[in-house]
């Protein structure tokens, strides 16, 4: 039997010299990059960035894309805002997109840099004092997203 051209049969037994294929091509699902993740029963949309990507599922931090306009108005005009951390195992996931412009259309991060004047990462960073009730919300109109509230 031949083998054929799409089967591994034809691959060098040799793959000392070779280089790995994810050292060739850039990763772009990896932590911190913002994604549209879409996704099943119930269909929704979720905006944020990646905290997580395993095969039991996809971790975000961000908001459901319903809410983006509200989202943006909120921390344009300095209220408190808290990203959601979720967790949406793989059998929700129907489909995750880079959240990147189309053509003329801008990205979802850039109209939200545009309205707020705050990069998306440091909004989606998630906070690390989460057992702090006093850090419950942090103020994103500043340029830290740690800031300490000075202001009464």
């Amino acid at each position: 039997m031949r083998p054929s051209p799409g089967d591994n049969l034809m691959m060098e037994k040799d793959s000392s010299s070779a280089v790995p294929a994810a050292a060739m091509t850039h990763e772009p699902f990896v932590p911190g990059a913002l994604v549209i993740a879409t996704l099943c029963n119930p269909r929704e949309k979720f905006w944020g960035m990646i905290l997580a990507l395993a095969a039991e599922g996809l971790s975000l931090s961000g908001a459901e894309l319903a809410s983006f306009e509200d989202l943006a108005i909120m921390v344009r005009d300095g209220e408190p805002f808290t990203p959601a951390v979720v967790f949406f195992p793989m059998h929700r996931i129907e489909r995750v997109e880079l959240d990147l412009p189309d053509g003329s259309l801008p990205s979802l991060s850039q109209r939200f840099f545009a309205k707020t004047g705050l990069e998306p990462s440091a909004a989606l960073a998630p906070s690390h004092k989460d057992n702090d009730p006093a850090e419950s919300g942090h103020n994103l109109s500043s340029p830290e997203p740690h800031a300490s509230k000075e202001r009464a």
